[in-house]
């Protein structure tokens, strides 16, 4: 599991070999900060797009400008193991910026997945990925499954 995770220089030689492999890279990101069965079906989704699922997570850092000072519930170090334990992800490469443009330029995946019902030319992963020739695939939420809700959910039962 913990060669799993990955630095982004170790992520390039992995991508390098992959390439001359001619292996389908697919990339996705997210803070996933409390898993759900929501997440495991969106991976599974991702993995059967491609040879390879490349996991972006945001740092903590990250995590906190995006979700707010509360977030996220557990530490990089942690949903890191967490994601690397997932048969459908074959490596995790933290992140500290707010999208993963940044490594995603640096990777090239043939693919680029994101959950929900986004069109693909609003993210702002869509330019850079197209340029180079990539594409994006919007894979559909399952129905009353985010992290937000489940800990309103929690907030809601526990503040009485």
């Amino acid at each position: 599991m913990e060669s799993k995770i990955v630095n982004r220089p170790a992520l390039l030689q992995i991508r390098n070999a992959l390439k001359l492999a001619q292996k389908t890279v697919v990339f996705t990101n997210g803070c996933f900060d409390i898993l759900h069965a929501g997440h495991v079906a969106y991976l599974e989704d991702a993995r059967a797009l491609g040879d390879v699922l490349v996991l972006g997570l945001n740092s903590d850092a990250s995590v906190r400008r995006l979700k707010g000072p509360n977030r996220p519930i557990t530490s990089e170090i942690n949903r890191a193991r967490v994601m690397a334990g997932l048969q459908a992800v074959d490596y995790v490469c933290l992140f500290d910026e707010d999208t993963p443009v940044e490594l995603i330029q640096a990777i090239q995946p043939d693919i680029h997945t994101k959950g929900g019902d986004y069109a693909p030319e609003t993210l702002p992963e869509y330019a850079p990925i197209v340029a180079y020739g990539g594409r994006v695939e919007i894979i559909p939420f399952r129905p009353g499954l985010s992290s937000s809700s489940m800990i309103d959910t929690i907030i809601a039962r526990y503040s009485k």
